[in-house]
């Protein structure tokens, strides 16, 4: 990537992705956010330039920069994802520290936010707009959908299967083979030891619904 970028988001995960960003040595433009209290203060020594649908900025994608969508609100991510398709016929670019260790086979979908010490491992598979926290280790075979978030040291075994909109929090374990649906969520901890049905949140030591 030889553009520079320009973060959606005005965020702590905002300034995160600009540290991976410069972690390779790629320039961070600016921030945009809609909060617009914060328009003409700085993140970083960063400015926040504007709001997310400005055509003065957004003109500025696909041509002299490129975009990443820094927000947790999965609603938040999928509006700003569809802005920048039907206005610059673009996907966000991916934030990949450049401390990760990515095997050649795996295949890694668009606007990736994958922190410091991710291990993916052969054949792995990562749906667009996932978020990797630091030190998370997604193992061979396992397939992740769309807007799944893991959380911090959690550990994907290998040939997992996790649909979209998942939530993995810190420190979670899934032994190789489980199946987690659309929506779930997993709290902080847990070892999944069996699969997890869509839309169910489970918790705990081996896990259990809650």
């Amino acid at each position: 990537m030889k553009n520079p970028v320009i973060i959606f988001g005005a965020s702590a995960l905002g300034q995160a992705a600009r540290e991976i960003f410069e972690s390779n040595d790629i320039i961070v433009y600016g921030y945009l956010d809609d909060d617009e209290k914060l328009h003409g203060t700085e993140l970083g020594e960063l400015s926040i330039l504007g709001r997310t649908d400005d055509d003065g900025f957004l003109k500025l994608i696909g041509k002299k920069c490129e975009g990443f969508i820094a927000a947790d609100d999965r609603n938040l991510r999928k509006g700003i994802v569809k802005l920048m398709k039907e206005r610059r016929k673009m996907m966000p670019v991916n934030a990949i520290h450049s401390n990760t260790e990515i095997a050649p086979s795996a295949h890694v979908g668009h606007g990736e936010f994958i922190n410091s010490g991710v291990i993916i491992g052969a054949n792995a598979k990562l749906g667009d707009h996932c978020m990797l926290h630091s030190n998370v280790v997604v193992d061979y075979s396992a397939n992740l959908g769309d807007l799944v978030q893991v959380g911090a040291g959690s550990t994907i075994g290998a040939e997992v299967q996790i649909e979209e909109n998942v939530f993995i929090g810190s420190g979670v374990t899934i032994v190789p083979g489980v199946k987690i649906g659309k929506n779930a969520r997993i709290g902080a901890g847990s070892v999944v030891i069996g699969d997890v049905e869509k839309d169910k949140t489970v918790f705990g030591n081996p896990a259990k619904e809650v």
